[in-house]
């Protein structure tokens, strides 16, 4: 039997059966225009006209990912969505559909999961029209985890990767650079408790105070629709700005046996936050010279002779970007 009236709204996943959970949530999510066969089966079943299609996946876990003094349901449901787009986009593909697992603690109300399909909802729906969630699974842990799999539709299109970038090439960046970085430092500054822990009471002053960058955190907007239209303009490489612009620009560097000189006069007022902020999920290409750029893509150096990175001409010899395994300090808040 199913519940309504008050006892919905209260209802934990401990209390709810996984059926009611699921038959709340379903509705509110997002739906493929990719879709044969949709959720409610043992599997989706979507159209590839392409042949082929781009998969990826990604997990955000309490603690190294996220922290739920400062994300609301709808903020992680955005963001999960938004973090998987990218990297089909960075591959030259049109996000098509997402798979979504999440463990949840026995005590997280079934309400609040109805809010993170409602951030996939509308991440979808600005981000990548069309895309949307095919299925997944429920489960619970005592650490809140999301693993999402994303899929992309080539189009006919050769694959943009890491590993076609070559000398005398332009470096082109699309989407914030740095924005999402300056969100975390001020919430780390202005967003926590004496002891220095993430304090929800203190949120919502502070990210009154720094919509953009609070918001490039927690809810990042990728140049999703530049992904198709670099690979449409002949880029010869390509990866989403993750986790930082000097480490990923290096990642391709190294998949191509190049080496890309990032100017750092078309950075920004900020350069040093640009260069070493991830999070913001824009995209990193290489055109050849004389490439009109596409969309929002804009010049940020050039692919020369050699091995790694340089910026202005001089070896870079930082890390230069987030690394959960070497920066998480524990704390989850």
């Amino acid at each position: 039997m199913g519940i309504s009236g008050s006892d919905a709204s209260a209802i934990t996943l401990g209390q709810a059966s996984e059926r009611e959970a699921l038959r709340r949530i379903f509705p509110r999510l997002p739906q493929s225009s990719a879709t044969l066969v949709g959720p409610g089966d043992d599997a989706a079943v979507l159209a590839a006209p392409d042949g082929r299609f781009v998969v990826t996946t990604d997990m955000m876990v309490h603690g190294p990912d996220f922290r739920l003094a400062w994300s609301g349901p709808v903020d992680l449901g955005w963001k999960a969505a938004a973090t998987n787009l990218s990297d089909v986009a960075a591959m030259g593909a049109v996000p098509t559909a997402l798979v979504v697992a999440i463990a949840a603690p026995p005590e997280t109300p079934v309400a609040w999961l109805e809010g993170v399909a409602d951030g996939f909802r509308e991440a979808c729906a600005e981000l990548a029209p069309g895309c949307g969630v095919v299925g997944g699974d429920l489960s619970v842990s005592a650490t809140l985890t999301f693993a999402v799999t994303a899929f992309g539709d080539l189009e006919g299109r050769t694959p943009v990767l890491r590993s076609g970038a070559r000398p005398g090439d332009i470096v082109a960046v699309s989407g914030a650079l740095g924005q999402a970085a300056a969100g975390l430092r001020v919430l780390f500054a202005e967003a926590v408790d004496a002891s220095g822990e993430p304090d929800a009471d203190r949120f919502a002053s502070v990210a009154a105070a720094h919509p953009d960058t609070v918001g490039a955190q927690l809810r990042p907007r990728p140049p999703i629709a530049d992904g198709p239209r670099a690979a449409a303009s002949g880029a010869t490489a390509m990866l989403d700005l993750s986790d930082g612009l000097a480490l990923d620009a290096r990642r391709v560097a190294e998949a191509s046996g190049v080496a890309i000189d990032l100017d750092t006069s078309t950075l920004g007022p900020d350069a040093a936050t640009a260069l070493r902020g991830g999070e913001d999920h824009g995209l990193f290409a290489a055109f050849p010279a004389g490439t009109q750029l596409p969309g929002g893509f804009r010049r940020v150096g050039v692919v020369r002779e050699g091995r790694g990175l340089l910026v202005d001409g001089v070896p870079f010899g930082e890390r230069g970007g987030w690394d959960p395994y070497l920066e998480w300090d524990g704390g989850q808040g």
